[in-house]
């Protein structure tokens, strides 16, 4: 009984052990493509940026932490944390893209979270973004594929733009 207890304590505690080691980790951050001069560079993803305070900073690796852990325990992943997927995913889905023609004229970044590829950037029209974010969702082990490019260099992009550099 008491050994019963401990491999359960202990299948519980790896999974944690992996998510307090990835948890404060940047999340990958890419640029694939520079066809399209003047295209707003996207601030690359953090957590720290949001995060405000020491509290807000340890709320959200809690969150970061569950969020790749439930992926696992669910069966839907097979490594215990759904963000050690996106060290290996991102060099795929650049790779991809690069040999990919429907990605020409484009001017593009991809950042991962747990199994998530952003796609941001400029491309020529909807319908090349549109069969990018179809072509990418075939890459193994993405989950999810989120659209945040803009048609041309003309608008406020959808996406928190990188603080201009002197």
């Amino acid at each position: 009984m008491c050994r019963e207890r401990a491999a359960i304590v202990l299948a519980l505690l790896v999974p944690a052990f992996a998510v307090a080691q990835v948890s404060t980790e940047p999340d990958p951050f890419e640029q694939v493509t520079t066809d399209i001069a003047n295209c707003p560079v996207p601030a690359p993803p953090s957590y720290e940026n949001t995060a405000t305070d020491a509290f807000q900073r340890r709320f959200e690796a809690h969150w970061r932490g569950e969020r790749g852990t439930s992926c696992y325990n669910s069966g839907r992943c097979r490594l215990p944390n759904a963000y050690l997927y996106d060290k290996e995913i991102i060099p795929r889905v650049k790779k991809f893209i690069l040999q990919d023609k429907r990605a020409a004229g484009s001017s593009l970044w991809i950042a991962g979270q747990r199994r998530w590829v952003t796609l941001q950037g400029c491309v020529k029209s909807k319908e090349q973004a549109k069969a990018l974010v179809e072509a990418i969702q075939t890459v193994d082990d993405v989950e999810r594929v989120v659209d945040e490019t803009m048609v041309g260099v003309s608008g406020k992009p959808p996406y928190r733009v990188a603080p201009a550099t002197r």
